[in-house]
């Protein structure tokens, strides 16, 4: 798809007028699509609103920002129907939601079937310019050691990720860009710390000495790459991109970091990995074993390019951006812990 239309609504930076893109999001009340949101509409910035937004989502949420440029539209990608006319007058599509859990059946509703009558409509609608988010789950249980787009085949092994890898492909017919994050860290994050706690009070060790080189990235910065890429004047290329931040981060680096932010307890023993994994084994909890070797294990993706061609700076990284959400992780797991012991 060429340029985004450029007659959306006007806002002025200095003397110089700078025209908006009208943009579809989806997955706007989600981890990731809620502070790609607050970045669209220019939250905690001097420039103003970056895009007008229209959100799409089964319902308009309670509380809701009533702002200039913000509009809500119901409609529900498990029912292809309901997305008819969701496009018209659209510039850009961002197309952040997606099914994660549930049978292969019910993720691919949303995340093939969902998604590719979505770009259908987006399509017809003359949209000029798809940023679809996928994952680097879809690359399967590795390891994968500094890797590059099309240097492995995928080979994803969870309902979310085989119907996400398919999802992919009406996005790039359609000259789309496609997003590879492999782990989000920040305030909303479930899945990542969660975890961590989880197999830190199972197997208390450094996993292999902490040697582990992972690709993870701010879940802030994420949004203003995806902010970047929608509302650049230029057309970034269509294709594959990871997008996490360019610098791996080493396991222990980030234990220690969450240990002195009082998130996590601090180890000090390190375990071979046959040692961790036995010990995993032993102490039942709701983190799997290939959970734990997407953490413990060496899962890298190199991810220079998008930025590059975003034009977007990646920032210190996701170690150096923790200490902000730190009291929101502190406050979650001090939560669960009691709400487990008072079962």
């Amino acid at each position: 798809m060429g340029a985004a239309r450029r007659e959306g609504p006007e806002g002025r930076k200095g003397d110089r007028p700078v025209s908006r893109p009208r943009i579809l999001l989806t997955g706007a009340t989600g981890f990731i699509g809620s502070r790609v949101l607050r970045t669209l509409l220019g939250e905690g910035t001097a420039d103003g609103p970056a895009a007008s937004v229209r959100a799409l989502g089964r319902t308009v949420p309670s509380g809701a920002p009533d702002v200039p440029g913000l509009s809500w539209t119901r409609a529900d990608l498990g029912d292809p129907s309901s997305l008819r006319g969701a496009a018209r007058g659209q510039d850009v599509l961002v197309h952040l939601a997606s099914r994660i859990t549930g049978s292969e059946a019910e993720c691919a509703a949303v995340n093939v079937r969902g998604t590719a009558a979505l770009v259908e409509e987006a399509r017809e609608a003359g949209v000029r310019r798809i940023v679809h988010l996928s994952t680097a789950a879809v690359y399967g249980p590795g390891p994968h050691r500094g890797i590059g787009v099309g240097e492995t085949e995928p080979a994803p092994v969870s309902a979310a990720s085989v119907t996400r890898l398919a999802g992919e492909e009406p996005a790039l017919a359609a000259g789309g860009v496609v997003l590879r994050p492999n782990l989000v860290l920040g305030a909303g994050d479930r899945w990542v710390v969660p975890a961590l706690a989880e197999l830190l009070e199972r197997v208390p060790a450094r996993w292999d000495g902490g040697a582990a080189l992972v690709s993870m990235v701010d879940a802030g910065d994420l949004a203003r790459l995806v902010t970047a890429l929608a509302c650049s004047p230029g057309e970034p290329p269509a294709g594959v991109y990871h997008a996490g931040h360019p610098r791996p981060v080493r396991l222990r680096d980030l234990m220690d970091r969450l240990a002195s932010l009082g998130v996590l307890p601090g180890v000090f023993e390190d375990l071979p990995w046959e040692d961790c994994l036995r010990r995993l084994r032993e102490t039942p909890g709701t983190v799997d074993e290939r959970r734990f070797a997407l953490l413990g294990l060496d899962h890298w993706y190199r991810s220079d390019e998008v930025w590059r061609v975003a034009g977007c700076p990646a920032g210190p990284g996701p170690l150096a951006r923790l200490e902000e959400a730190a009291p929101w992780y502190r406050g979650l797991l001090a939560g669960r812990r009691a709400d487990r012991d008072g079962r």
